[in-house]
């Protein structure tokens, strides 16, 4: 039974609210993940000797799976199933948030850190599938948008969890997250109902070769890849920017980024809101993506007080929030056959991990070496690209 089928079925079943928040929560503790590294960078530095540049791979090298095998992860929950893919990638994720936290040095722990990539990103294609196969279509749309917050509501918790650094240090935070991610594997593969996989008659290669020909994909994934790019070349070093810059208290410093974070999930439900009321999909993350540009100048100008670029910060995730929704609301639409969602998936969920992988690097070495404005103008020509991108490459409707 391909992914198409599922959701077919899944609109006469439907399953409800608690199923949506069981799956939520996968991706919720996935985000912690992500969130963990940013807050952790001046630790690390410290502890290990690294410099900034190194460092940044913490949050680079978690994206370096997804970015390579997103595709072909897609294509392996319709053989293997979304909830063992998922339950699976919880796991995995556990495994390298364990082993991270015994390593002794800079290297073991970016490998962990793949190790970690490889399960968030298994979650990451699996669980929303789980959603367009099974959820009543009354909810449907509300329910994509509950997922989109997994990200920001993630990363808000672990960022406002900075306090639990005094007592467990960051090696002990990498342990406490490697038993949470445990403790909810078993939770989902108890909670979640199994789905009968069949396999899958066609060749992996000959889909792969399909979604590589069509444009809708392609377009997906380049716009998911700028707009990970830009968040995280900001959000990636927010914390070590108050840090640095503003002489402000790690725990202080984490609580403003967390706020900040926290308002992209905002940013979710009123994108959700906006595409249910037909607004266009390109005229809403047009306007996100341009404000983010705006936005992002601000957040890095060395001319403003820390209040006004935590307030900016704000604003920018808020913006930000519209993107992944208008995205994945396209997504059926982008998909160049019906038996290919699952690939069109893991080519998007490719995409935002390439961001992911590319925008943290890039910004620390421009940092580095340039200062933060010159990634203020990185962020800006990338979005303005995106920008351009978007005009040609979503549908004039949903």
């Amino acid at each position: 039974m391909s992914v198409a089928e599922k959701i077919e079925n899944g609109r006469a079943g439907g399953a409800g609210w608690p199923t949506v928040f069981v799956i939520a929560g996968a991706g919720t503790v996935s985000a912690f993940q992500v969130g963990k590294a940013p807050m952790a960078l001046s630790a690390v530095q410290g502890d290990l000797g690294v410099s900034l540049a190194v460092v940044s791979w913490l949050i680079s090298a978690f994206a370096i799976v997804g970015a390579g095998f997103g595709a072909p992860i897609g294509l392996a929950v319709d053989r293997i199933g979304a909830k063992r893919m998922v339950v699976s990638g919880l796991l995995l994720q556990a495994l390298g948030s364990g082993l991270g936290g015994m390593t002794g040095g800079a290297g073991p722990l970016i490998l962990s850190r793949v190790v970690e990539g490889l399960g968030f990103v298994s979650v990451l294609v699996a669980a929303p599938t789980i959603i367009f196969a099974t959820v009543a279509p009354g909810i449907r749309d509300r329910a994509i948008a509950v997922w989109a917050t997994v990200m920001p509501v993630g990363m808000t918790v672990v960022m406002l969890a900075a306090p639990l650094f005094t007592y467990l240090e960051w090696r002990g935070f990498w342990m406490l997250n490697a038993a949470i991610l445990l403790g909810y594997g078993l939770f989902f593969a108890a909670s979640t109902r199994a789905e009968p996989t069949t396999g899958h008659s066609q060749n992996i290669k000959e889909q792969l070769v399909r979604v590589a020909a069509a444009p809708g994909p392609w377009g997906l994934a380049a716009l998911f890849a700028a707009f990970s790019a830009a968040f995280f070349a900001i959000f990636g070093f927010l914390p070590a920017l108050l840090t640095d810059q503003f002489g402000l208290s790690q725990n202080l410093a984490s609580t403003v980024a967390a706020i900040s974070v926290a308002a992209s999930g905002l940013g979710n439900l009123v994108a959700g809101a906006l595409m249910s009321a037909g607004r266009r999909p390109v005229h809403v993350l047009t306007a996100g993506f341009f404000a983010m540009v705006v936005f992002g100048f601000g957040v890095l100008s060395i001319d403003l007080t820390w209040p006004f670029v935590a307030g900016l910060a704000v604003l920018f995730s808020f913006m930000a929030g519209l993107a992944p929704v208008v995205l994945m609301g396209c997504l059926p639409k982008l998909v160049p056959r019906p038996d290919l969602v699952g690939a069109t998936m893991g080519f998007a969920i490719q995409g935002n991990n390439i961001g992911m992988l590319a925008g943290p690097a890039t910004a620390g070495a421009l940092a580095a070496s340039f200062g933060w404005g010159s990634v203020a103008i990185a962020v800006a020509a990338v979005l303005m690209v995106a920008i351009a991108l978007a005009w040609r490459a979503l549908p004039a409707q949903t």
